[in-house]
């Protein structure tokens, strides 16, 4: 960490507060690692006191400030923070999140928090809006949210506030939509997002290697699924392909959709590979969701057809 040019730690969220040499401070874990030379103040946005998480009838709001231990709680956990909001679905479950069942692209969050490989001191500080507003190709929360179809609630100074899709905010490696003082609140996904069958597939040169491909799919229920390609490229790719498609048409529209310009290229995966992974990956999403889903069975009784009686 070599921040020696800071003169300042100033809690508080307000776009109007932000002056040439300032830098909003999430959790701190890429600024503090990369240090800068420019900076004069970091204005503190975990002073906010914002919910990590807020449930609504209509989807889930994730605070920017939401940590990815935070996030990684939410499938089907009792967790101790976020809010239900009035009317919430579900909130008859003791007040618990919605289950895979009832929110199946809920299943989606664990991998892409996993995704990071990194230590559980990372975890507990690392925030959801840091990650995207990083813009590294392979940030898995720019990914989450794009193959979600989430937005992201951006306030601006003057009062300002704007709705950017998470697929359109990243624009390149390092370069996004936000404007000068410009902060991310949070991030909305609706709830038909997460009541669709998604899935995911993840590719890296080693086994505890930054992502060099990570691809969500997502069934959008008229015979389409949208793919979200990440990781391979320097923002984030979406195509719509037919559900039922053949590899072969997988594959002419993924390298369509792929341009030399898109396709990142760094030490973890040369854009030959990147690409020749996004097109086998691809196919194997669509495959997966082009099979219909098992019927949920319930479990049988440990007892069961083990010469007991159940009564």
């Amino acid at each position: 960490m070599d921040l020696s040019t800071v003169e300042e730690v100033l809690a508080t969220a307000d776009p109007d507060d932000f002056r040439a040499g300032d830098a909003w401070l999430g959790g701190g874990t890429v600024l503090f690692s990369y240090g800068s030379d420019r900076l004069r103040r970091l204005l503190d946005l975990r002073s906010a006191g914002w919910e990590p998480w807020e449930l609504w009838e209509s989807g889930l709001e994730i605070a920017s400030t939401c940590t990815i231990a935070q996030l990684y709680a939410l499938p089907g956990s009792e967790a101790p923070y976020g809010v239900l909001r009035p009317g919430t679905a579900r909130q008859a479950r003791a007040g618990g999140f919605p289950s895979v069942e009832e929110w199946p692209a809920t299943a989606l969050i664990r991998p892409c928090c996993d995704a990071f490989v990194a230590s559980f001191k990372i975890w507990n500080t690392s925030t959801v809006g840091g990650n995207v507003a990083t813009a590294l190709p392979a940030g898995p929360m720019t990914s989450l949210l794009a193959g979600l179809d989430a937005d992201a609630l951006l306030w601006a100074p003057g009062g300002g506030k704007r709705r950017v899709p998470v697929a359109q905010l990243v624009l390149g490696d390092g370069r996004t939509v936000l404007g000068r003082g410009e902060l991310i609140r949070s991030f909305f996904i609706p709830r038909a997002s997460l009541e669709s069958r998604a899935a995911f597939r993840r590719l890296s040169l080693s086994n505890l290697g930054r992502s060099g491909a990570l691809l969500i799919g997502r069934e959008l229920g008229d015979g389409r699924l949208r793919l979200t390609i990440t990781a391979a490229t320097v923002r984030p790719v979406q195509l719509e392909v037919p559900l039922g498609a053949g590899d072969a048409e997988v594959a002419r529209r993924v390298e369509a959709a792929l341009p030399a310009r898109l396709v990142h290229d760094d030490i973890h995966g040369l854009p030959e590979w990147r690409r020749d992974m996004s097109v086998l990956l691809a196919q194997e999403i669509v495959a997966e969701l082009s099979t219909p889903p098992a019927p949920v069975r319930e479990a049988a009784h440990p007892l069961e057809g083990a010469g007991g009686h159940l009564r």
